[in-house]
């Protein structure tokens, strides 16, 4: 009997999907995070509904990353300063950027990069992907207000152009010659 259920479910749930991506094709912002390293057929509309197409919704990056739960909370009392992440949240959202940021780990050069160096600094997975995903955020949102495709050339320029230490990070290693 369970196992009809589940089946039942299983069909529902592909129903979704295949209307999911016969609409998100109709919706203005699409290309934009379709062009999206790693986002994929599941996870574009995933961010394409985690931002909405109201562009004036949120002042900055920083209130979307607040609101998702990406951005750490910093607390002082006295001497003592302690940070940890938000625990009430839409969490499927916080999912959503989690996970699309991950995804982006072994498809974009500075993502890579990024993510080493967080590791480096001795950042659990997790710890990383979070840092990931919030710097992700604040690039996304740019190009979502400008509606501008992202295109990882154009943000490693932006990164040269700053003298950002990720570069270092970003040099292919040499090979060895064959004998």
């Amino acid at each position: 009997m369970l196992v009809t259920q589940l089946r039942t479910v299983l069909d529902a749930i592909d129903v979704f999907d295949k209307e999911i991506a016969a609409v998100a094709h109709t919706l203005p912002d699409f290309a934009l995070f379709e062009s999206l390293p790693g986002a994929g057929p599941h996870l574009t509309p995933r961010l394409l509904a985690a931002f909405g197409k109201q562009h004036d919704r949120s002042q900055n990056a920083a209130e979307l990353q607040e609101y998702s739960c990406i951005a750490p909370v910093t607390q002082r009392s006295g001497k003592k300063c302690w940070v940890h992440w938000r625990r009430h949240c839409p969490k499927f959202l916080r999912q959503t950027f989690v996970e699309w940021a991950g995804q982006t780990i072994n498809k974009s050069f500075w993502a890579s990069a990024f993510y080493r160096q967080q590791r480096a600094k001795g950042s659990s997975y997790q710890a990383a992907v979070r840092a990931l995903a919030f710097k992700w955020i604040r690039i996304l949102y740019r190009y979502w207000q400008t509606g501008t495709r992202y295109d990882e050339s154009v943000y490693l320029n932006a990164l040269r152009k700053r003298g950002s230490p990720l570069l270092a990070n970003l040099t292919p290693p040499l090979c060895k010659p064959t004998d």
